[in-house]
């Protein structure tokens, strides 16, 4: 008998063993549901609201927890654990100060669409509305930025609750599902069954097939249009759907451009993709979305950052599509002619059984000029390192081949324009948020995930210190993130705000005073490498791809480095300001 063999017989039996009916505690039922629920690991910080849990975790060598240094670490890794899976990403916090560190990455993981449990503890049922120690209302203070939220008062409805919220955060548009139990809940105990019955809840029945009339009309409009322009989304890869898009994309010869979001939902090497669309999105791009006479959304928002100034976007766009699986992004921001609700895989399935070569060769030839003549490009510098010089030696060492993850910031838009993705779920980075902090802890998760890719974690100096106490556990598990530091001193992108739109008042955007960053990776145990050329960066870089372990690898770069091109606010996309980049 094989390992493979070997470890999926271990894995039935254990299954069989946890479905068993026995009279346990609510803590056994949760950790028992999560890990029926096919639970791989869960982060998470204990606290006295959620003692009972973390004791039915003693010696449960099953089942594995991640003990991260700060709530919002947690939350953040099961986030790029859920992005770079496709599973529900599964973290836990005690009640009070715990449930409230966790708000952001909510907040993060409702505006990308992340399928996530988030499990809050909470002070007993008979103490609930008196101000008691660490009590905080979480299911009110998150029912903005949560698909749905559950305050658990009796044991006998856990194991229902848990299979119900794993089915809605991943289900229709995926997002966070919150549950919060009570101290004495999870104390308390009942015979466990574990929830077989489909779920069935009313008023949750999402869309997924599409009408396929709509898409008839779709397909119609294609054979009809001279310059057709897909912008591909996030929807894209969280639908499974890139090789669907790749299908439907060869047999109508349309142009993508793909969002931040969306990148990795498309091939990057592909004749007909023309980069990311928007604030700073490429000339290719921006300048077919302006001139396009058909304009197909396949699972993107049309949010601010992709259409800037809407009285000015998409002006020679007859007609506009919309594919996307929540019917209420269709029509919110841009008038829609053909709408069409459904999952995003299952809308291009159909598509592909009809769709045709759209008429467009000479629109073909005139996109594909415009991103052979206006590339991304940079004035680069024998003498000083340049962040896009950096993102570039990455994407050349590992061959397009990574997870990358990111912060915020101007080296978030360096990544997205300079690292040329081969493969759906191998960008993470928080982009309706734009979350400062989450870039490195989401790596970790990332590569928990995925434990046989390299995950590089891109993150700026300012950042990064909002999550560099997680380095322990890199260091104390092992974690083999190689984690990138594009160091420039001062709040990047908010500095080039200043720069162009605020005529250079640079108000507080020095970041001097932070850390050596080499000697606070030693200080965790974590290996610290600094370049400050080419030369150096080289070899730093080599060396942590070919250390076995974590790395944190301080590129120091040019201060006053613009992202470009770049369209400011209230401006369209034909407003493009190129900078140094031609």
């Amino acid at each position: 008998m094989n390992v493979e063999t070997t470890l999926k017989k271990s894995k039935e039996e254990l299954i069989e063993k946890l479905k068993q009916p026995e009279l346990i505690t609510g803590s056994e039922i949760l950790l028992r549901s999560l890990l029926l629920e096919g639970v791989e690991c869960v982060f998470g910080y204990p606290g006295g609201a959620v003692l009972y849990i973390y004791d039915a975790m003693h010696g449960f060598s099953d089942f594995n927890h991640l003990l991260t240094r700060h709530e919002q670490g947690a939350i953040h890794a099961a986030d790029g654990y859920a992005r770079s899976t496709g599973k529900v990403g599964v973290c836990i916090a005690t009640s009070g100060p715990g449930a409230t560190n966790l708000v952001t990455g909510i907040a993060t993981a409702y505006m990308d669409s992340v399928p996530l449990v988030v499990i809050t503890g909470n002070v007993a049922t008979t103490a609930i509305g008196t101000d008691a120690f660490q009590e905080a209302d979480i299911t009110g203070i998150t029912m903005p930025i949560t698909k749905h939220s559950y305050l658990v008062r009796d044991v006998n409805d856990l194991a229902r609750t848990i299979h119900e919220a794993f089915h809605i955060a991943n289900t229709g548009r995926k997002g966070p599902v919150l549950i919060d139990i009570p101290k004495d809940v999870s104390a308390h105990k009942t015979i466990f069954a574990p929830v077989t019955e489909e779920v069935n809840i009313r008023g949750y029945h999402p869309t997924f097939n599409p009408n396929k009339l709509q898409v008839d009309k779709l397909l119609k409009a294609i054979e009809e249009a001279e310059q057709p322009l897909i912008i591909a989304g996030g929807g894209v890869v969280y639908a499974n759907a890139a090789e669907q898009l790749l299908e439907f994309v060869n047999k109508t010869r349309i142009p993508v451009t793909t969002t931040l979001l969306g990148l990795s939902g498309f091939p990057s090497g592909h004749d007909l993709w023309l980069g990311m669309p928007g604030m700073h999105g490429t000339y290719a791009a921006n300048t077919a979305i302006q001139n396009a006479d058909l304009l197909i959304s396949i699972g993107a928002r049309f949010d601010d950052r992709v259409t800037m100034s809407l009285d000015g976007f998409a002006p020679n766009a007859k007609k506009v599509a919309h594919i996307d699986v929540d019917p209420a992004e269709i029509g919110k921001n841009i008038k829609t002619d053909i709408p069409v609700v459904g999952d995003v895989l299952a809308v291009l399935e159909y598509a592909n059984t009809k769709a045709t070569k759209a008429p467009c060769e000479d629109w073909i030839r005139t996109v594909q000029d415009n991103a052979k003549n206006f590339p991304l490009r940079y004035i680069d510098s024998e003498d000083e390192l340049k962040p896009q010089f950096v993102v570039e030696l990455i994407n050349d060492t590992t061959n397009g081949e990574a997870i990358i993850t990111t912060d915020v910031g101007q080296h978030q838009m360096w990544a997205a324009q300079y690292y040329k993705f081969k493969h759906p779920r191998s960008f993470v980075s928080s982009g309706g948020l734009g979350t400062m902090g989450f870039g490195f802890p989401s790596a970790i998760g990332a590569q928990l995930g995925n434990p046989d890719k390299t995950v590089v974690s891109i993150n700026g100096d300012g950042g990064m210190q909002m999550c560099a106490q997680e380095l322990a556990i890199c260091a104390i598990n092992n974690i083999p993130v190689k984690i990138v530091i594009i160091n420039n001193q001062v709040l990047g992108m908010v500095r080039q705000w200043q720069e162009i739109i605020y005529d250079a008042r640079y108000s507080h955007i020095d970041l001097a005073g932070s850390p050596d960053f080499v000697k606070l990776a030693e200080a965790y145990g974590v290996k610290g490498l600094r370049a400050t050329n080419k030369e150096q960066a080289r070899d730093a870089w080599e060396e942590a791809l070919n250390t076995p372990g974590p790395v944190v690898v301080e590129f120091v770069v040019r201060k006053h480095e613009n992202v470009y091109p770049m369209v400011t606010a209230g401006t369209t996309l034909s407003d493009m300001i190129m900078g140094d980049s031609i």
